[in-house]
């Protein structure tokens, strides 16, 4: 095969096609579904903020369209999904669990998501609490009250956790405890043995190996991955995979992108759309809304070397310091990111209020445009329970007008 090179807007492209974001989708999404997008992406971040819908639910939007949210726990509760630390507290699937347990066995390695001192120091509690989990089953975070004089509103940080809280959360670090499902979006822990009672230490993959399936999955994942970008898709450690060597051995195509003087990688199972996005026949048509966790956009530096789309979410960060607002979700367009909004969903009033959109400098704000939009918002604004819309102002205001004009929100807009 002679090397393939690709423009920025095929890179772009065989991205989107490998994330499942190149075009709507055309029939009713199944439970079935939910499973393969997870797959695909290899991992399914989890965040529990809900301005909107929260992360996990919205990334599978994204993709699949309208769907019933219970169909993720269900397959949590069924074993065809776990939890652990991936790109960061992600749902993963079942069968990559081998591929986690070198971090289960070396948990001090987490960083700040164990605590060997804790552990340590709280041993008897540690153990008293696996075994009431043995004896009367799965827990819950909130079936324990706090004990230690801090206040519950305060119980923000890991420091602010209440001691069994954190037990749980050192012990599902470590592998002895997993999520055997979730209600009401709380965890629900229970042993390890009692979750993944098949599992046998015996099957667990070299750790080189693990390295490998990690480098390679990305790869898949990402459509084409420049050699920096691969660490982060799993947040793996040194020593970091050679990729060039992948290549070498036929397990990784290598290729080119105008402009960029490294190489980028693809694997061969997406070796035909690669050669689409070569030729410019793979066509990005899908307009939609974007989680911050989405893997489209949670590595700043890959947002902006593919899309020319610096973000930064800024709920982290002080109101008088932020820009664009709290939970501003990126807006895809036919393949390029063209903007972003600040949107919150007061679902008892019905209303998705739109509270600044940002269109991208640059970005030509053609009625096509504003149309594609407008119905993406209109879709989420939909699946939300949310028939009304109401946007709040614009920048610039001139295409947040004719937006507003479309969403039947009036045209008389502030400027940002």
């Amino acid at each position: 095969m002679s090397e393939i090179v690709l423009s920025i807007s095929g890179a772009r492209a065989l991205h989107l096609a490998a994330q499942g974001l190149l075009q709507a989708r055309r029939r009713k999404a199944t439970k079935a579904d939910v499973l393969d997008t997870i797959r695909r992406m290899g991992v399914l971040q989890i965040d529990t903020i809900n301005v909107v819908a929260r992360s996990p639910y919205l990334v599978l939007w994204s993709r699949l369209g309208d769907y019933p949210l219970e169909w993720l726990e269900e397959l949590l509760a069924e074993g065809k999904l776990f939890e652990y630390w991936a790109h960061e507290a992600c749902f993963i699937p079942r069968e990559d669990y081998g591929l986690y347990r070198h971090r289960m066995l070396d948990p001090g390695a987490m960083g700040w998501k164990y605590s060997a001192t804790w552990m340590r120091e709280r041993a008897g509690e540690v153990a008293a609490l696996l075994a009431h989990i043995r004896s009367t089953g799965p827990v819950r975070s909130s079936d324990f009250e706090r004990s230690d004089g801090k206040a519950v509103a305060k119980a923000e940080g890991w420091w602010e956790w209440k001691p069994e809280k954190r037990s749980l959360e050192v012990l599902f670090t470590s592998g002895a405890l997993m999520i055997a499902r979730r209600h009401n979006f709380q965890r629900v822990y229970d042993l390890a043995e009692r979750v993944h009672p098949e599992w046998d230490d015996a099957h667990m993959p070299a750790l080189p190996e693990v390295r490998r399936s990690f480098a390679l999955r990305a790869v898949k994942a990402l459509g084409l991955a420049r050699a920096a970008w691969v660490p982060d898709y799993h947040r793996t450690r040194r020593p970091h995979v050679d990729l060039g060597k992948l290549a070498e051995e036929g397990l990784l195509l290598r290729a080119r992108v105008t402009g960029w003087d490294d190489p980028v990688y693809i694997h061969p199972d997406n070796a035909g759309l690669a050669q689409q996005a070569a030729s410019g026949t793979l066509n990005p048509t899908l307009s939609t809304i974007l989680s911050p966790f989405d893997p489209v956009v949670w590595d700043r530096r890959r947002a902006l070397e593919l899309f020319d789309f610096d973000y930064r979410l800024e709920c982290y960060t002080p109101a008088a310091k932020r820009r664009y607002g709290y939970f501003t979700l990126p807006l895809l367009r036919r393949g390029a990111l063209v903007g972003r909004i600040d949107a919150k969903a007061h679902r008892r009033e019905g209303v998705f209020e739109i509270k600044a959109l940002f269109f991208e400098p640059g970005v030509r704000a053609s009625d096509a445009l504003v149309r594609d939009v407008a119905g993406a918002l209109q879709r989420c604004a939909r699946w939300h329970g949310c028939p009304q819309l109401r946007l709040l102002r614009s920048e610039p205001a001139e295409p947040g007008e004719r937006l507003g004009v479309l969403l039947g929100t009036g045209a008389d807009l502030a400027a940002a």
